[in-house]
């Protein structure tokens, strides 16, 4: 594709993903900031999933979907972090037609899927809470299996029908996406193509997808708090309370850092990456942070595993 552009989105083979305006010194700052945050999103990510996988105590609903939410966290953010990363020491910035295509499926596929996890796990923390007595029959291995697996389906078909819409419009403006991963609004401003449907259908799944999964939230959190200020102990409220307050910061800053990007006028496109980083690297790292430090059987796993491994380095040293 020529700098003058062209009309048939089928001749453009590559993208050049502009990323951060800032000097070449602050790039350098920035990659080291981007692999702190990546380092400490395997670290986390990967911790999380290995403690839940091996301790049986942790054999429960919950932590079925805290294992989910941190294998999508993981993903998503290996879909752009990498890229982004190999991006600040390239001059070419490229990215292919392809590629670019797949980044923008797995991202739009996990961040959904993680829109209605995190629904997912308000019920069942509603479930926990209001009917403890009839938590095990009703959230039942089979059900938890059935959410999870209906949270990655809707977040499929969504993705399928973001990227068809989004890579069939013309893209004749540019082929500089102002943006440090393919995102559909930064792609739309590419575009020479009538924007009408495409608004539309966006319209339409975020509809479906946000308010829901906000709904649904909202509602089982407003039955929570109602049966928590029931509890005479004041130990039994702040027990109940502390299950909760780890999914509902989860919950703030994904949702929150989603609806300002997309609240930001598209004359603010730096705005709009501080924005994207939030739920794109921040939320991330902060997920395992949140969970494993408000969380007691979390903790005790970790504290079983780190010292089997110390003990075990200790029985090498004696030997040696």
């Amino acid at each position: 594709m020529s700098d003058r552009g062209t009309n048939n989105h089928s001749e453009v083979t590559d993208f050049i993903l502009v990323g951060f305006r800032v000097s070449c010194e602050l790039h350098i700052l920035l990659f080291l900031i981007f692999l702190f945050v990546y380092a400490m999103i395997l670290l986390g990510n990967v911790g999380m999933m290995t403690i839940i996988m091996t301790d049986p105590r942790l054999n429960t609903p919950m932590y079925f979907f805290l294992g989910n939410l941190s294998f999508i966290d993981l993903f998503y953010s290996s879909v752009i972090a990498p890229k982004a990363m190999i991006n600040f020491w390239s001059e070419s910035k490229s990215i292919s037609f392809a590629g670019c295509v797949t980044q923008l499926f797995l991202f739009a596929l996990f961040i959904v899927a993680e829109g209605f996890l995190l629904a997912a796990m308000a019920y069942d923390r509603f479930i926990a809470i209001c009917n403890p007595l009839l938590y095990s029959v009703q959230m039942s291995a089979r059900l938890c299996t059935q959410l999870v697996a209906g949270s990655y389906l809707c977040g499929c078909i969504s993705s399928v029908l973001q990227t068809s819409i989004t890579f069939t419009l013309s893209f004749c403006a540019s082929r500089a996406i102002d943006h440090f991963y393919c995102d559909d609004r930064p792609l739309q401003r590419l575009s020479c193509s009538d924007l009408y449907f495409h608004n539309m259908v966006t319209f339409f799944l975020c509809s479906i997808i946000i308010l829901p999964t906000i709904i649904v939230i909202i509602v089982s959190y407003m039955y929570i708090v109602s049966t928590v200020l029931k509890i005479r102990s004041t130990e039994g409220r702040k027990k109940a309370f502390s299950t909760c307050s780890s999914h509902l910061g989860v919950v703030s800053v994904l949702y929150g850092a989603v609806i300002f990007m997309y609240f930001i006028p598209d004359r603010f496109p730096e705005l709009s990456k501080v924005a994207s980083l939030c739920y794109t690297l921040v939320t991330p790292m902060l997920n395992p942070l949140i969970y494993s430090l408000r969380n007691k059987d979390v903790k005790e796993a970790l504290r079983k595993i780190l010292g089997k491994k110390i003990l075990l380095f200790n029985s090498i040293l004696t030997v040696t």
